[in-house]
């Protein structure tokens, strides 16, 4: 029975490893503070808004605008089985029970990249690769004498059939409220950022649910598998001891033994999970403050070349309004003769420049300007909100009981919070003197 006790410890290692996966998952959630659509840089971000999509896609059964939607129909089966066996006597007997279930005849479903909206803007989701959470928004039971029986299934039955279908859709709405966690990159056609499936396994997670249910579902999770991979190695003992015509208080050690070694190995691998946890939780907190570097570069390096365009614009258009008051007033005052045909001459060369440089607007260019000014100073604001988001949840899980024990194994110690005195630059002159 050496197999018995192998299988046994086997699936307890399973329980373990999946129990570790769910715990995992719920500290990532829990460590990650949630973006803005606009303040979205690289790597894994988490996000909360509305599904929007110009061309949504409609449900195959309940009709509805949405952005993914999947659904099945099956058929309900039963059966009689005649079984035989051996009672206590030693003699043959025969019993028949009955069997029944449901058996997926068709289905299917469709998704489409979407945007989610928030207060500050809209961020494209392409859900390829996600763990998608929808909605049932269609069930339904039915016989052969309703229209949904064959309009979504086969026109033929399975074996025992009782010709009855049970049809069900799940969608994602059009407006839903979602809870998006994923790898944030940037998008090829724009220059913009996009949540999409990544290459290295990491969470892609698209939910109707709220933030605190997936995280509280990972928790029952972590501890129904903890449960599990005990309950598993203890019914191996009482199998071995079964078989071995053993009372289960006979051999007291080899359950002390068996449930200390469980514990031992619950206790190393929640450490390794914490310790793991924190160590991508300081990373991020160093993603954080290069995000924020980023974006002071990118302020220092965009906005003087835009001023420098948008004062070269301006000059254009004045010196053409100076020109062309000028030689409106000479043609006023001159003779029919020789200055009039000098201003016609003029006039023509500025309608040749006019024609040439037609999208040539300085209002558009302050307006601009002033747009990029405003987005450039709000990306700036998300960083280094995200930067004290995540730098209070670090310090926060270093302080924490037992967090703090597992952090002293690393020596990791806090960081500090960003304030405007340690990110002092440069102003950046936006001056349009003459």
């Amino acid at each position: 029975m050496g197999w018995v006790i192998l299988i046994a410890v086997a699936l307890a290692v399973v329980c373990l490893c999946c129990a570790f996966r769910s715990l995992r998952s719920a500290r990532l959630l829990a460590d990650m503070p949630t973006s803005k659509t606009t303040g979205v840089f690289l790597g894994l971000v988490e996000l909360k808004g509305t599904a929007e999509c110009e061309s949504p896609l409609q449900s195959a059964l309940a009709l509805l605008p949405c952005v993914h939607f999947d659904w099945s129909v099956e058929e309900h089966w039963q059966r009689a089985v005649t079984e035989h066996y051996t009672d206590n006597t030693g003699k043959g007997q025969t019993r028949t029970r009955i069997e029944s279930g449901w058996t997926c005849v068709n289905g299917g479903g469709e998704s489409k990249p979407f945007y989610l909206k928030d207060d500050c803007g809209a961020l494209l989701v392409s859900p390829q690769g996600a763990d998608v959470e929808p909605v049932e928004v269609f069930s339904s039971t039915c016989t052969p004498d309703d229209d949904l029986y064959y309009l979504h299934g086969p026109q033929t039955a399975v074996a025992h059939s009782t010709h009855e279908r049970r049809l069900t859709e799940r969608a994602i709405e059009l407006h839903a409220k979602l809870y998006v966690v994923g790898r944030a990159r940037e998008r090829q056609d724009v220059v913009a950022a996009e949540i999409a499936a990544g290459t290295d396994g990491e969470m892609f997670l698209i939910s109707t649910r709220s933030e605190e249910a997936v995280r509280a579902s990972l928790g029952w999770h972590y501890v129904a598998w903890l449960v599990g991979g005990a309950l598993l190695l203890g019914a191996g003992l009482l199998l071995r001891d079964e078989e071995l015509h053993l009372r289960p208080g006979d051999h007291p050690l080899w359950y002390a033994g068996a449930a200390g070694a469980y514990i031992a190995a619950a206790a190393i691998g929640w450490v390794w999970t914490v310790f793991n946890s924190l160590v991508a939780l300081r990373q991020n907190v160093r993603r954080g403050w290069a995000s924020i570097e980023v974006q002071l570069q990118r302020r220092s390096d965009l906005i003087p070349r835009l001023v420098e365009m948008v004062k070269g614009l301006r000059d254009h258009e004045q010196r053409v309004q100076v020109e062309v008051a000028s030689l409106r007033s000479q043609a006023v005052a001159g003779s029919p003769g020789g200055v009039g045909a000098t201003v016609r001459g003029c006039l023509g060369a500025l309608a040749v420049i006019v024609e040439k440089y037609p999208d040539l607007k300085a209002q558009e260019g302050f307006l601009q300007l002033q747009g990029e000014l405003a987005g450039t100073e709000q990306r700036i604001a998300l960083a280094r909100d995200y930067y004290n988001h995540i730098a209070t949840f670090y310090n926060t899980r270093l302080e924490v009981v037992p967090d703090r024990f597992v952090a002293g194994l690393g020596g990791m110690r806090p960081q500090s919070l960003l304030v405007t005195a340690d990110i002092e630059r440069a102003p950046v002159s936006v001056s349009f003197a003459a």
